[in-house]
């Protein structure tokens, strides 16, 4: 799966286990209508291992913790289950650490789908994936939303007590049990994800992790760095324009490169792909203007059109790759790069300028990922493959989601 992806459960008990290189604690919220627990009951972790259709099971360290939910145990009013992650060592970030979420039906232990979200950083605490209820039809979704603060952060979002450090003479609480997260001390609160952030003092989670957006015009990205494309708190989802641009090095021969664009699925799957023999794809919501064959002239060499609004939801991801089908290596190739315009102003709002060569036949540019608040990012990517064509670069392209 990639985030914000979701698919049907074919089994009314699931298992969520997630796996990383160091210990995980994770855990399970069960949230109303309004994407709140109705009390700290609602909350199972280690501490609280049971609830109504849901329970924890810890890895003991040799296995990762897992989540299971009985859909057909949850009470009235519950519509989404979100299971979490953080790292159990106090302090320690995502930073460097892949986990990986594995929803499994719970009877016969078969995988229905896998998650790793892409790109962590300072992240304390995750929401990793949600089984929730839609349309009378439970579903998965792919998460991977990170909070700076930790456990707690999550907690307080969701509408768990969390209970402060030991004061003198407390009074005795109310019967409702308090959760004691694993990090101490908790941050303040931050505002519930997705975005937009409210008008709140404290920042929505996606500042917390250093994820830029379209707010202070045109951005510039290094390899691997991600653009929201949001502005002014909205989605963007009109058209855009990916331009890609080459010329030959040291005034070489004509190089004739092929620019396509490789539409996902929930599961990596290869839903289409757009190049300069399949012009149109997915209903016409991306479109290519055909093949420059020889890199001569100014400006994009080849252009693909993509309409945000129109593409269809089993979509997720978009890999945009170019393809030496003459076995031209990239190291004859100068000045390459991609950049997203607006389609309707011709302005252009992110570009990213390739800066080394391999000597290989391919490389992907960059990546579109729709994320499960709706909105699209843009990774800048720069990774060499050996691929002459596009249907070569489908599987390479899959792996890199």
């Amino acid at each position: 799966m990639t985030p914000g992806s979701n698919i049907p459960l074919s089994a009314p008990r699931v298992t969520v286990d997630v796996a990383a290189p160091v210990r995980l604690d994770v855990s399970g919220l069960l949230l109303t209508t309004d994407g709140k627990v109705r009390s700290d009951d609602d909350f199972i972790f280690y501490n609280q291992p049971a609830g109504p259709g849901v329970t924890y099971r810890s890895g003991g360290g040799a296995a990762p913790d897992a989540i299971t939910v009985d859909t057909t145990a949850l009470p009235p009013g519950i519509e989404k289950i979100v299971v979490t992650a953080s790292p159990d060592a106090a302090g320690q970030t995502f930073q460097g650490v892949e986990p990986t979420a594995t929803i499994r039906n719970a009877d016969d232990n078969s995988v229905l789908a896998t998650f790793t979200p892409p790109k962590l950083g300072t992240e304390t605490a995750l929401v990793v994936v949600e089984i929730y209820l839609r349309g009378g039809a439970w579903k998965a979704r792919a998460v991977g939303q990170g909070y700076a603060n930790g456990l707690a952060g999550i907690a307080t979002d969701f509408g768990v007590t969390v209970e402060e450090p030991a004061t003198p003479a407390q009074p005795v609480a109310p019967p409702t049990p308090t959760m004691q997260p694993p990090v101490t001390p908790p941050a303040p609160p931050m505002p519930q994800a997705p975005p937009p952030p409210a008008p709140a003092a404290a920042p929505a989670p996606a500042a917390a992790t250093g994820k830029i957006n379209l707010d202070k015009g045109r951005v510039s990205l290094q390899k691997n760095q991600t653009v929201s494309l949001v502005k002014g708190g909205r989605p963007l989802l009109s058209q855009v324009k990916m331009g890609l641009g080459w010329e030959p090095a040291y005034r070489g021969k004509d190089i004739d490169l092929d620019a396509s664009v490789i539409a996902y699925g929930p599961q990596r799957n290869h839903i289409d792909s757009c190049y300069f023999g399949k012009l149109s794809i997915v209903g016409g919501a991306i479109k290519h203007s055909g093949d420059n064959l020889t890199g001569e002239g100014g400006g994009d060499d080849e252009v693909i059109i993509v309409d945000l609004g129109r593409i269809p939801q089993d979509v997720s991801g978009l890999v945009f790759t170019v393809n030496s089908f003459s076995g031209q290596k990239f190291t004859e190739v100068a000045k390459a790069y991609c950049r997203l315009l607006d389609a309707a102003t011709g302005e252009e709002l992110v570009r990213f300028d390739l800066t080394s060569a391999e000597a290989q036949t391919g490389v992907m540019m960059a990546k579109l990922i729709r994320q499960f608040s709706g909105e699209w990012e843009m990774t800048a990517m720069g990774d060499f493959v050996k691929a002459r064509t596009v249907r070569n670069m489908v599987k390479p392209a899959a792996q890199a989601l």
